[in-house]
């Protein structure tokens, strides 16, 4: 057998107490308020006010999460998003396969600052953008302030890609010199970018990088 529920006057308790209830007799109360009281405590105290944001966060997660992961879906789908996350993805293997290497222009021994650095830059030569022929470890002093430091960069890296190699990146910057329009789509760069993904998963297994 149930037992009724009893009317009590409109009077605050709890997190609510402190606060002036209307004293009328009512079956519903929160805090001890009428849902008229109630009301008027979560508008116009503090606690009230804090109780009712934190209550409109919770009732709306769903739909904010919702919305955040849509978003996340969509910039990770854009073509910007994708050219900027292949190129870190690049970098990253750049610089560990690089790891304890000099720098490719001047020579100067590794260290952590080191920078993943374009023999052909990636913004005048976009077709090797993401190539790893064309990107290694140089000194921020020859990637930024000396502009990459070409000249000894040219002479120095046929010690890592040899002659062949080379020829290889001067066929390609000249290719690229001809053509009228070129564009990365989407598909290439996920192939790129897990490609260098397989690689630096390989590298790690087998470098010491402690």
């Amino acid at each position: 057998m149930s037992i009724p529920i009893k009317q009590k006057p409109c009077k605050a308790i709890g997190k609510a107490k402190g606060f002036n209830g209307c004293g009328t007799m009512t079956f519903k109360r929160t805090h001890g308020l009428c849902p008229s009281c109630y009301a008027n405590w979560l508008l116009s105290t503090p606690e009230g006010k804090e109780k009712l944001q934190k209550s409109i966060l919770t009732a709306t997660k769903p739909k904010r999460d919702l919305q955040n992961r849509i978003e996340k879906e969509k910039k990770e789908k854009s073509l910007s998003y994708l050219l900027i996350n292949t190129r870190t993805v690049c970098h990253d293997y750049i610089k560990l396969r690089d790891r304890g290497n000099s720098c490719v222009s001047c020579g100067m021994p590794w260290n952590e600052s080191h920078q993943a650095g374009h023999f052909y830059k990636a913004e005048l030569y976009s077709n090797l953008k993401y190539d790893e022929k064309n990107i290694h470890n140089q000194c921020v002093g020859c990637n930024i302030h000396k502009d990459g430091n070409h000249q000894p960069y040219r002479e120095r890296i046929k010690s890592r890609v040899g002659s062949d190699g080379l020829e290889y990146l001067d066929q390609k910057a000249a290719e690229f010199k001809t053509q009228t329009t070129f564009k990365w789509d989407r598909e290439e760069l996920n192939q790129i970018r897990d490609y260098y993904k397989q690689k630096i998963k390989e590298l790690k297994k087998s470098l010491p990088l402690d």
